[in-house]
């Protein structure tokens, strides 16, 4: 079965073979393996749900917990599952366990409200594409980092914890600060900063920290110079040297 559901499922699980292992007090006991796979994209610290035994008339028979721990995005693993029934289950159901909503706290996301100072910075999420400053994300429970890039100023990132008990309506502000060095955007989405000391036809000379490191024309995607002021130092005038005479 599909969960939540089958339309944009977070999980799959597989119940395997319902086998009884005994009898107490009018109640059959039983197991089964269930195959738990995570198809949410996102690494699952805790999940517990309810399980519910119906009969063929979907009256509730039973009840069993069901918890899995640390399941990694695209992971699987397998279960097994004990459980009492007063007769012979037929079908089941889910409920989760984690909070008042009924969705696990893996699964929980809150609405984040991300600002800028500038507006209109291009924002990342965990290194994926999310617009452009403001913008509203949804973020699940757990610790992600923000990054910022605007034309102008130099990129910056800010890890943000979401918490079990996160309220959605928050906001976040980060201010991008001003470059210093110039600006060598690569090809590849690397940004070099340094100062620019000669360019030509077939390379660019960048001086990082001391050092020259000498770029192919064709690696760079674009240059941002910053402007620098030009002080003239007054000439040097050397003494003359006195003359011997004979």
């Amino acid at each position: 079965m599909l969960w939540p559901t089958a339309g944009k499922p977070s999980l799959k699980l597989t119940f395997g073979r319902f086998q009884q292992i005994g009898a107490y007090a009018g109640q059959n006991n039983f197991v089964s393996e269930v195959i738990v796979e995570n198809l949410s994209g996102k690494a699952m610290s805790r999940l517990s749900f309810t399980v519910y035994l119906l009969d063929k008339s979907k009256i509730r028979i039973g009840e069993g917990t069901l918890r899995v721990n640390e399941l990694g995005s695209a992971q699987q693993v397998k279960i097994a599952f004990q459980f009492n029934a007063v007769g012979i289950p037929a079908s089941i159901g889910l409920l989760a366990r984690n909070d008042s909503s009924g969705v696990p706290s893996s699964l929980k996301t809150v609405s984040l409200k991300v600002l800028s100072v500038p507006p209109g910075a291009k924002l990342k999420v965990d290194g994926q594409d999310a617009g452009v400053t403001p913008r509203t994300v949804d973020l699940s429970v757990g610790t992600h980092d923000l990054q910022f890039s605007k034309e102008g100023y130099a990129t910056g990132s800010t890890p943000v914890e979401i918490g079990q008990d996160e309220l959605p309506g928050g906001s976040i502000n980060f201010e991008l600060g001003g470059i210093s060095r110039d600006l060598v955007e690569l090809r590849d989405g690397s940004v070099v900063l340094g100062d620019v000391i000669s360019m030509s036809m077939t390379s660019v000379i960048v001086r990082i920290e001391g050092k020259d490191q000498t770029y192919d024309r064709n690696r760079i995607k674009k240059i941002m110079l910053v402007e620098r002021e030009n002080i003239q130092q007054a000439p040097v005038v050397q003494p003359e040297s006195p003359t011997a005479h004979p």
